[in-house]
């Protein structure tokens, strides 16, 4: 057990060992505590949904995330990382409590956190001895206060005196990188009010600090801040990018060319400004409307970030515009293959995916769907419901047999080399709605695909070559 240093003790401080509750083994929670085991921290990663439990006290793992399994089944066999519903134990032999629940948003756009609140109040009922509580779920400006007000009142209603802090510590992970963005961050940030605190916070992250990772010291509503800001920054850059695309459409532009012109541009950059069919997940979403939310309770009305999260929305059915338009509003009957589901590649995850609403709008016109997506294909069936209409495949060129048209959803890096011969030989009509931009407009040209992508021009080689050319927007 790791021993508490009073304050001015750090010289002491020899070796960077703690144990470490993980309240919460959603995607955050789950990434957090294998990656702080596999740096030598004893982890225990707690849950009150029992069945979850078990099946990582099995070694299953819940959600996909390239390399998690083996780092989990690695610091399982070690030791070093446990799963467990006791919530009690687990805060009572830890010094360090992480609260990584989920914050799903409201119907008006505002974070609950009932579930925040709850791990509060179990450490307030709970704790034993001085605890460090820290914030790794996103929540708004002002829940550090709140969770400490809470712990306080639980603890008061029981007549126990234990020193605690509270700290704000956001991750930043990138779904389909997340263990590379938590051993390799840009920044570790963290929120606190005094420097006892801090000292153990630089510790548990000193190997971050050896490597040369910069930690970033701020006040709880700063650090509580900059999560919100950063993701709403990405969010901004995205639609940004593809409202520029919507006018590359309309004045000849190609958003390629634009692209490369403006993200050499070292100020700018080119990370996060490909043109696509909106951003999804659990992330930029949710944070963008609470971002909102916060403005509007503090008296802000914020300007830029409503037309984000509009142009957002309507960017989702970018792709089903240009299929009304190509069949002039007649998808009954027709058969499309839909490939990708999650809302990103790496990962199985489907909320909010633009792939989706897709799907959702073409099933509710009358069409029929094949769709393959290598991870995501379950969590999707149970979003949409298992429709007769849609059917799940094991391939990609099998969603593609018989089909009037391909929609590309999810730029899976293996979609980049497809076998376009082979591809128009399986397919009914070789029609493509690309959503990513993943095939170059020439190369489908020679292919004889009718093409349609995102801030470039329209291929039509397959309707001028049968003379069936339509007027596709």
């Amino acid at each position: 057990m790791y021993s508490r240093p009073v304050l001015g003790e750090r010289a002491t401080m020899e070796k960077c060992y703690m144990r470490l509750a993980i309240m919460g083994t959603g995607y955050v929670g789950l990434v957090s505590g294998a990656c702080f085991s596999d740096l030598g921290h004893d982890v225990i990663c707690a849950d009150i949904n029992e069945q979850k439990i078990l099946a990582l006290q099995q070694g299953k793992i819940p959600i996909y995330e390239p390399g998690l399994d083996e780092m989990v089944r690695r610091n399982v066999e070690q030791g070093r990382l446990s799963f467990t519903t006791n919530i009690k134990k687990a805060i009572q032999d830890s010094l360090m409590i992480f609260v990584a629940v989920g914050t799903p948003p409201r119907e008006d756009g505002t974070a609950d956190l009932q579930y925040v609140f709850s791990v509060a109040e179990n450490v307030g009922k709970h704790i034993n001895g001085y605890k460090v509580i820290i914030d790794k779920s996103t929540v708004p400006v002002g829940t550090a206060a709140r969770v400490r007000e809470t712990v306080q009142a639980a603890m008061t209603a029981r007549g126990a005196h234990h020193e605690f802090d509270v700290v704000s510590n956001p991750e930043f992970l990138k779904e389909g990188a997340a263990l590379e963005d938590f051993m390799k961050p840009d920044r570790v940030v963290i929120g606190c009010d005094n420097v006892r605190v801090r000292i153990l916070m630089e510790e548990l992250y000193s190997f971050f600090a050896r490597n040369g990772r910069p930690i970033i010291v701020m006040s709880t509503e700063s650090a509580e801040m900059t999560k919100y800001a950063a993701n709403a920054m990405l969010a901004t850059k995205i639609s940004f990018i593809n409202e520029i695309a919507a006018i590359c459409e309309r004045v000849g532009a190609n958003i390629d060319d634009v692209r490369q012109g403006i993200g050499s541009d070292r100020r700018i950059g080119y990370e996060f400004i490909s043109p696509g069919i909106g951003y999804g997940g659990s992330c930029f979403p949710k944070d963008v409307k609470a971002l909102i939310q916060t403005a509007q309770e503090a008296g802000v009305q914020p300007r830029v970030l409503p037309a984000v999260d509009a142009l957002n929305e309507q960017q989702k059915s970018a792709l089903i515009e240009k299929m009304r338009t190509y069949y002039h509003d007649d998808f009954a009957g027709r058969t499309f293959a839909l490939w990708g589901l999650a809302f990103k590649p790496e990962t199985d995850d489907v909320r909010e995916a633009p792939a989706l609403a897709m799907a959702a709008y073409l099933l509710k016109a009358g069409a029929r769907l094949r769709a393959y997506d290598p991870k995501a294909a379950e969590p999707a069936a149970i979003l949409l419901g298992h429709d007769a209409h849609i059917e799940y495949v094991d391939h990609y060129y099998d969603a593609a047999k018989g089909c009037d048209a391909l929609v590309l959803a999810t730029e899976w890096s293996f979609f980049r080399n497809t076998d376009l011969a082979r591809l128009k030989q399986e397919m009914k009509t070789p029609v493509v709605f690309d959503g990513r931009n993943v095939y170059a407009p020439a190369l489908m040209s020679t292919f004889g695909f009718d093409y349609f992508s995102i801030g470039r021009a329209p291929v039509l080689a397959f309707s001028q070559a049968s003379g069936a050319a339509t007027s596709p927007g």
